[in-house]
C-alpha cells in the first residue's frame, strides 16, 4: 500500500488514475450486470479490476464497486456482501477472515479542507483492517484508518480513527468541529 499522499489534480500521475478509474468503472458496471451463476465471468473480471485472481474462499456478492482495484488487497476467506464501495487508490488492505456488511465504504482518497486547494489536490491515506474483523451494514472507514484483529464496527459508524484490537466502535453523528 502506498503512504499518505498529496496529488496535483492537474499531473501526469492524475491523468493516469483517472484513466484507470474509467477503465474500472466499466469493469465493475459488466460485473455488476453478470447472472450471479456466472462464476467464470465474475472470477475473470474480478481479475482484470485487482490486477491478479481473487485468493481462495473470498466471497464478494454484487454489485461491487472500487474506483482503482490494483491497491485493494484481499486475504483468504473474506466476505463482503451486497452493494459496498472500495475507494482503494491509496490502498485498502483486509486481513484474513474479515466480514463486511452490505453497503460499507472505504475511502482513501479526498480532498484538502482549504477551499483555496480544495480543486488543486487529492489527499489519500491506506486502510488497514486486520484478521477476523466485522464491519457492520453500512459503515463508513476513512482514509488512514486501521483496525485492530477480532474488532467490530458498528452498523452505520462513521470510523475516522484508528480502532484498537478486540473492541466495539458505534457511531455516526457529525460533528462542528470548525467554521470559515
Amino acid at each position: 500500500m502506498s503512504s499518505d499522499r498529496l496529488m496535483r489534480i492537474h499531473s501526469a500521475e492524475f491523468q493516469a488514475m483517472a484513466e484507470r478509474v474509467l477503465r474500472v468503472t466499466e469493469l465493475t458496471s459488466r460485473l455488476n450486470a453478470l447472472p450471479f451463476d456466472d462464476e467464470a465471468g465474475r472470477a475473470k473480471l474480478f481479475e482484470q479490476i485487482l490486477g491478479r485472481p481473487l485468493p481462495p474462499r473470498v466471497t464478494i456478492y454484487p454489485p461491487f464497486y472500487t474506483d482503482h482495484g490494483l491497491n485493494l488487497d484481499l486475504a483468504e476467506r473474506v466476505f463482503i456482501n451486497q452493494n459496498c464501495t472500495f475507494l482503494d487508490y491509496a490502498g485498502i488492505r483486509l486481513g484474513e477472515r474479515v466480514m463486511i456488511g452490505p453497503k460499507v465504504t472505504f475511502i482513501t482518497s479526498g480532498h484538502p479542507v482549504d477551499p483555496e486547494e480544495r480543486r488543486l489536490y487529492l489527499t489519500g491515506a491506506p486502510i488497514d483492517v486486520a484478521e477476523n474483523v466485522w464491519i457492520g451494514a453500512g459503515a463508513t472507514i476513512l482514509p488512514g484508518v486501521s483496525i485492530g484483529r477480532d474488532a467490530v464496527v458498528a452498523a452505520g459508524a462513521v470510523v475516522a480513527d484508528d480502532v484498537p484490537p478486540a473492541s466495539l466502535v458505534t457511531g455516526g453523528k457529525a460533528t462542528v468541529h470548525r467554521r470559515w
